[in-house]
């Protein structure tokens, strides 16, 4: 499976930028584009654009979150939360 994470260019840019690059890797993988459809990893991104600022992010996080189960949402809330304590 194409696994695609940010580490250094994320983490080079600031601000609504790096916001918008963390919300597309949350649709490539809520989709599958280039990838398997993964929802925790696609909900973990549209989690952390959401915390950077996007609205859209937090918009698609919402409508992502319904499809999933408690067990894959604590899995995507918990790599969040790790991926954002390493960042």
């Amino acid at each position: 499976m194409a696994r695609y994470e940010m580490n250094g260019m994320a983490t080079a840019m600031g601000g609504k930028a790096q916001a918008d690059v963390f919300c597309e890797m949350g649709l490539m993988y809520a989709i599958g584009r280039g990838c398997e459809i993964d929802l925790v990893a696609a909900h973990k991104w549209l989690n952390i654009a959401a915390i950077k600022g996007s609205d859209r992010a937090a918009e698609l996080r919402a409508d992502l979150t319904p499809s999933m189960t408690k067990t894959q949402l604590a899995q995507a809330l918990r790599a969040a939360r790790e991926w954002m304590t390493m960042h």
